[in-house]
């Protein structure tokens, strides 16, 4: 069995190898967060997921956010063959997984370890300045509040009193200057303690194998059989003991008909959930790519007229905090759960809310630098022929050179492009957009039938499908990417206002 390319680096100081798990469409807003926020290297991607080298630690890599997942990458392989082979060849072939190349699961394990334990230090150190800092405010406070004391009692005693009063300052500063060290000295030794449980031998680590099988090998093996399968080599192999409720180290394997992935979750709590949002509305993930599409800048004026749950709107803030952020929604119990995710997430401050309709907003023409927003669909919203009026009333505010990023339902995007069939020339379902210098990471061609895409393939059919679109008013379509939902998909499309509307 061939190895693909992209195999994991010889440890942290090369930079490990990781994937992430992205939703479908979201791959190329994925790839340039990675090389922005990260400076990521070896970019490159198949269906679902991306994957690059970085040297990053874990606490910069929790900031990302078109990801859903991230794994620390230990295999990534050509696919099992299942064809008329016994079940038995095949799961020696899965077995070979561990078998044939161990050094690349105990490299992993090293570097899995060495970022707990990294982030583990960073996180006591950050504590322990954060409580020293606390010990310093607190004996400036009460070295102040002792001169202001012993400048009252000059005025009223004589210098015996006032040396008397330093002599107290002196034994209380001694007393918490004693005090410190010996929590200082017991913090560091609980420290030590724990990091030394975390590193014991590796006979002693836990483990359990989460598995997801597509395609033919789906149909041949369920997840629970590949999962044992695995799961009885790692036992054999480095002795390491299950445990499926508690486990220290979970094994993520992904067998479909293009690939044989093998990982480590890197976080338990995926990245696209955020500890910030209270009440979730659209996904975070697409709400973050919409954000990052719109090019916001510092002090720019930001509108969402349909603000719903305020996802949108909090991403953005999180991400580019100097903006002036307005919401705008014509549900009062909308406006209410935006209320309460903008103070569980401490922004109640920096977005304010209103009231109204999208088709008559309180703004003045060409008052807006920016508009980002989900136009709502399905059954509960028959927009209809209003999508134009929206999208009439958003370009009267926008002023000229704004931009407007949407999310439009498959029906709202034929309405406007005026476009009768039902299949998009670009960024299919079978097809990926691309960026210059960025891989994409297939098998070869001879082996799948399936061509390469060039690294210019996502700008021609972008601008192939452009020159389709009919023009409306003065907004001029820049980019456009179908993404799922889940059930259904949908089209981030970004819009430039070129000229005064007139309106």
């Amino acid at each position: 069995m061939s190895v693909a390319p992209g195999e994991p680096g010889s440890g942290p100081e090369a930079g490990a190898r990781f994937f992430c798990t992205a939703g479908r469409g979201l791959e190329p807003f994925l790839m340039r967060e990675v090389r922005a926020r990260l400076a990521a290297t070896q970019v490159e991607y198949i269906s679902g997921k991306v994957f690059f080298t970085t040297c990053s630690d874990l606490n910069m890599l929790k900031e990302l956010k078109s990801a859903e997942r991230l794994f620390l990458l230990i295999k990534k392989q050509f696919p099992l063959i299942v064809s008329s082979v016994s079940k038995g060849k095949i799961f020696n072939e899965m077995q070979r997984l561990i078998n044939e190349d161990p050094g690349s699961w105990l490299n992993a394990i090293s570097i899995w370890k060495n970022l707990l334990e990294l982030n583990a230090k960073k996180e006591k150190l950050s504590q322990r300045d954060d409580n020293q800092l606390k010990r310093k405010v607190g004996e400036n406070e009460i070295i102040i509040a002792k001169k202001l004391k012993i400048e009252q009692m000059q005025k009223i005693e004589e210098n015996r009193d006032c040396q008397l009063g330093k002599q107290i300052e002196e034994q209380t500063l001694e007393q918490r200057d004693f005090t410190t060290k010996r929590e200082n000295f017991q913090e560091g030794f609980q420290n030590d303690t724990e990091i030394a449980t975390d590193t014991r031998n590796q006979n002693d680590l836990t483990f359990r194998v989460s598995c997801r099988c597509s395609g033919t090998v789906g149909k041949a093996f369920t997840a629970q059989e590949v999962g044992k399968v695995i799961g009885i080599a790692l036992m054999k192999h480095f002795g390491w003991k299950a445990d499926l409720r508690n486990p220290k180290l979970e094994i993520f394997i992904h067998l479909n008909d293009i690939y044989s992935v093998v990982g480590i979750p890197v976080f338990r709590v995926p990245l696209a959930s955020r500890a910030y949002i209270k009440t979730a509305g659209l996904r975070s993930t697409i709400a973050w790519a919409m954000a990052s599409l719109a090019d916001i800048k510092a002090g720019a004026f930001v509108l969402d007229p349909m603000c719903g749950l305020g996802t949108i709107l909090l991403e953005a803030a999180k991400e580019w905090p100097d903006v002036y952020y307005v919401g705008a929604d014509v549900s009062d119990s909308q406006l209410l759960g935006t209320w309460d995710n903008l103070k569980a997430a401490g922004l109640e401050d920096k977005i304010e809310l209103l009231q109204v309709s999208v088709i008559e907003l309180p703004l003045p023409s060409e008052s807006v630098d920016i508009i980002i927003s989900d136009i709502p669909f399905g059954k509960k919203f028959k927009l209809g022929e209003d999508i134009k009026r929206i999208l009439q009333e958003m370009e009267r505010v926008l002023h000229v050179g704004g931009t407007i990023v949407l999310l439009l339902s498959e029906d709202h995007h034929r309405r406007l492009t005026d476009c009768k069939e039902s299949s998009i020339p670009f960024n299919s379902k079978d097809s990926h957009t691309d960026e210059p210098g960025i891989k994409k990471c297939l098998i070869p061609e001879e082996k799948t039938g399936t061509s390469k895409t060039v690294s210019t393939s996502f700008e021609a059919s972008n601008h192939k499908f452009l020159d389709k679109m009919s023009p409306f008013g003065s907004l001029v379509p820049v980019e456009c990417y179908k993404v799922s939902l889940g059930k259904t998909d949908a089209f981030i499309c970004k819009y430039k206002k070129s000229h005064s509307s007139g309106l």
